[in-house]
This record gives structure tokens, sequence and C-alpha cells, in this order.
């Protein structure tokens, strides 16, 4: 699955290779690309409220690369920063957030049949499974593993829903569209799970070192606090 997924994106990226090129000579930040597909997808969660299922898949595609235009200008501009992929990372929780609550908005707006209220509970969960994806990754990064595997990355996520509100739209009440959030509240929380037993995996048989706070204090210095508890997570 790794294989395929970087495969379609260098087809993307050499597809896209003028665009990338323009902005790298126009030193365009990174951060500017962040908020700008912050924005567009903060507007598909929008037009999905307003039941504008086409617009909205065009917006979540659109939104997509501009993800994929800021790390590739920040890593040829030299402006990748630390700042920059906090940044950027919490504003893809932030706008993912929004895409569902304006799927659960969407779906509201149908005769409460079984078929919706089964559809409500499926964003959530599709929504949590998205959230424990980011999670577990940036947890495995606090304790210096980096846990990319999976088959539902935010990539996957983006395609999949945008895809279907633009190919079907509102067709038979979102029939198309109800599917594949059902497949992404499977897949992401079975991509979290995996991810779970994967850092298990590559962390058994090792040991935290305790704190030794009565000897740091005695002399003199502050105990190390441990990895992750006073940190956010993206």
């Amino acid at each position: 699955m790794e294989t395929v997924r970087k495969a379609v994106e260098q087809r993307l990226v050499a597809i896209l290779n003028p665009i990338i090129n323009w902005m790298v000579r126009k030193r365009v930040h990174p951060n500017a690309l962040s908020t700008i597909g912050f924005l567009v997808t903060m507007s598909s969660a929008f037009a999905f409220g307003y039941n504008h299922i086409r617009t909205a898949g065009v917006l979540i595609l659109l939104g997509g690369l501009f993800d994929l235009f800021d790390g590739r200008v920040a890593r040829a501009t030299g402006l990748a920063s630390e700042f920059g992929a906090f940044y950027d990372s919490t504003l893809d929780r932030i706008s993912e957030i929004a895409v569902y609550i304006g799927l659960l908005s969407l779906y509201n707006t149908y005769h409460p049949q079984l078929g919706d209220v089964g559809t409500i509970y499926a964003i959530m969960l599709a929504m949590a499974g998205s959230l424990m994806i980011s999670y577990t990754r940036a947890r495995a990064q606090g304790l210096g593993i980096d846990c990319k595997v999976g088959l539902m990355q935010r990539g996957e996520r983006v395609v999949m829903i945008g895809l279907a509100a633009l190919l079907f739209g509102g067709e038979s009440s979102g029939l198309a569209l109800r599917v594949v959030i059902i497949a992404v509240a499977i897949l992401t929380n079975l991509t979290a799970i995996h991810r779970i037993i994967w850092v298990y995996q590559h962390t058994r048989g090792s040991r935290r070192k305790p704190v030794a706070a009565q000897s740091a204090v005695a002399e003199g210095s502050d105990p190390e606090p441990t990895v992750g508890d006073n940190k956010g997570t993206a």
C-alpha cells in the first residue's frame, strides 16, 4: 500500500511541478499555503452544511493539493521550520473536524430514517478514527518512533470523501457518500489499532527510565519531564 501511495504521489507531483516550481521561484511562504489550504477545506464544511455536495468535493480535493504544495515548497525554499510543521498539522486537524461536522449537518437534514441515524454515528466514528490516527503517530514520535503504517492516512481520507462527494453528490440521498463514510469509519479505527500494535512490537522489551527527581533537585536542576506529557499532539 505504501508503494502505491508513493507512486500516485510522485505522478501527481510530476503533473503539478510547474505550479510548485513557480511557487518556489516566488518564494511563497509554506505557512501561507497551509493557511489557504485550511480556508479552502473549511469552506467545504460549509458547502456540506448547505447541501452543495459536489462543490464540497471539489473544495476538499483542492484543499488536499495545498497539503502537497506546502511541504514541497517548504523543503525546496529552505523555509521548513518546526513551527511550520506544528502549524500545518494543527490546521489539518481543525479543518478535518470541520468537514465531519459539515457531513453531520448534511445527513441531519435528511429524513431521520434508521440509515441516516446510522450514518451520523458512522461520521462520528470516522472523525474519532481520523484523530486517533494522528494521535498515535504524534505519540509515537514522542517516543522517538516514526509511525506511518496503515491504510487510512490523511491523503486517502481526502481522496475518498472528496471523490465520492464530487462524483455522486447527493444522489439517492447521499448513498455513495454514506458508503464511503462507513468505509472510512471502519478503516480509520483499524488503522489506529494497527498503529498501536506496531508501536507495541517496536517498543517491546524496552523500559523507560524513572525520573530521579530527588537526585535532580539535590543537584540543583529540574527533573526531566516525561516525554509528551506537557506537549500538544498533532
